[in-house]
C-alpha cells in the first residue's frame, strides 16, 4: 500500500503539471499506466481505491479548477481557455463549467464568488496511513523566534469546538454537511486575494489556506492550558468585501502583536514528528522575562499554523503587555 500511494501521488503531480503546460496528449490513462508499470485497468481500480474518485473524474475536475482561475485572472477568450484544456469548443467548455460550478464562464467572468474546486489530492501520507516518520534524520535547524505586529485583517473559517488535531477535525466537520475538507479547501482555494497565498494561481489546496486557534469559551482544554477552538481558513485584507459561503464564518482581527516560532524547510516524511515535538518544546520553554510580553489568550485571539515543509513550520501567536 505504501508504495502505491507514493506512486500515485506521483502521478497525481504530473497531472498538475502537464495541466499547466497544456500538455493534453501526455494526460491519457495508457501513458501514467504503463509509467507506472501496470495495465490501465489495475491502475485505475487503484486509483480509485486511494484518491475515492476515478481517473477520469479527477482529470476532468483538475482542468476545469486550472480553466476557473484563468477565467478569472486572465483576458483570454474563453474559447482560448476551452482549447488550452482540452475541450473540443466553446459550448463543451460552457457546459462542462456550468455542470461542475453551477455558473457559465461568461458569468462567472463578470461576478466571480466561491465556488468548490477539486483541490490536488494528497494521497500519501504516513499519519493517514498510521505509519508514523519513515527512517530517521535529525534536524539541525534552530526554531526561530521573533516578534511581529500583523495588520489588522479578515480571517473566513469554519470551526469545531471539540476536535483535537488535524485529523481529528477532518473527522468532524466531515459530519457536518457541506464542511467537508474537500468542499471547504475548494471553496477557499477559489477566492481571490488571500493574504497567504503563494502562487495562488495555481489551484492548490495549500495556497493560502491555514490551520487556527482560537480562543473560545465554548472550546476545548488544550495542552497550552486554554480553551480554544480548532479552524480552518483563509487570511484575508480588512476591506474584502466578497461573499462568505453561507457554511462559513467571518472574523475581524484588528492590529496585534505576535510570537512566532519558525523552523525552516524539513523532510516531511521523517521529520514531520519531530520537527512537531521541538516546536511544542520551543513554545513551552519561552522565557519572557526579558521582554514586555505574555501569551495573549483572552477569546477571540487566534493563534494561526502554517505547515509547508518545504518552507517552515511556523505557529503564530498572540501576545500583549
Amino acid at each position: 500500500m505504501y508504495e502505491w500511494q507514493r506512486q500515485i501521488q506521483q502521478i497525481v503531480e504530473e497531472i498538475d503539471y502537464c495541466i499547466e503546460g497544456y500538455n493534453d496528449e501526455a494526460l491519457t490513462l495508457r501513458r501514467l499506466a504503463r509509467k507506472m508499470g501496470y495495465s490501465e485497468f489495475y491502475a485505475t481500480r487503484k486509483f480509485k481505491e486511494i484518491s475515492g474518485m476515478s481517473f477520469r473524474d479527477y482529470l476532468r475536475q483538475r482542468k476545469l479548477a486550472f480553466a476557473l482561475k484563468e477565467v478569472r485572472d486572465k483576458q483570454k477568450s474563453l474559447l482560448d481557455i476551452a482549447f488550452d484544456y482540452g475541450f473540443s469548443s466553446h459550448e463543451a467548455f460552457t457546459r462542462a463549467f456550468k455542470r461542475m460550478y453551477g455558473v457559465a464562464p461568461s458569468e462567472y467572468r463578470r461576478e466571480p464568488k466561491p465556488v468548490v474546486l477539486r483541490t490536488r489530492i494528497s494521497s500519501f501520507d504516513r499519519y493517514f496511513l498510521g505509519l508514523g516518520e519513515i527512517g530517521m534524520v535529525k534536524s539541525t535547524d534552530d526554531i526561530k523566534t521573533y516578534f511581529v505586529t500583523i495588520p489588522a485583517h479578515k480571517f473566513l473559517y469554519i470551526k469545531n469546538n471539540q476536535s483535537n488535531g488535524y485529523w481529528d477535525f477532518w473527522e468532524k466537520q466531515s459530519q457536518i454537511p457541506g464542511q467537508d475538507c474537500d468542499t471547504i479547501s475548494g471553496l477557499l482555494d477559489s477566492i481571490k486575494g488571500k493574504l497567504d497565498d503563494n502562487g495562488g494561481h495555481k489551484p492548490d489546496s495549500s495556497s493560502g489556506q491555514v490551520m487556527a486557534y482560537i480562543s473560545d469559551l465554548e472550546g476545548r482544554l488544550c495542552d497550552w492550558g486554554f480553551l480554544r477552538s480548532e479552524c480552518y481558513g483563509a487570511r484575508l485584507p480588512a476591506d474584502y468585501q466578497g461573499k462568505v459561503p453561507e457554511q462559513m464564518r467571518m472574523l475581524d482581527v484588528p492590529e496585534a502583536e505576535y510570537l512566532v516560532f519558525e523552523h525552516g524547510p524539513f523532510n516531511y516524511e521523517q521529520e514531520n514528528r519531530s520537527v512537531e515535538e521541538k516546536v511544542e518544546q520551543a513554545m513551552a520553554n519561552f522565557d519572557f522575562s526579558n521582554t514586555e510580553y505574555h501569551y495573549d489568550t483572552k477569546p477571540g485571539r487566534v493563534i494561526y499554523f502554517y505547515h509547508d515543509p518545504e518552507r517552515f513550520w511556523k505557529y503564530v501567536r498572540p501576545v500583549k503587555k
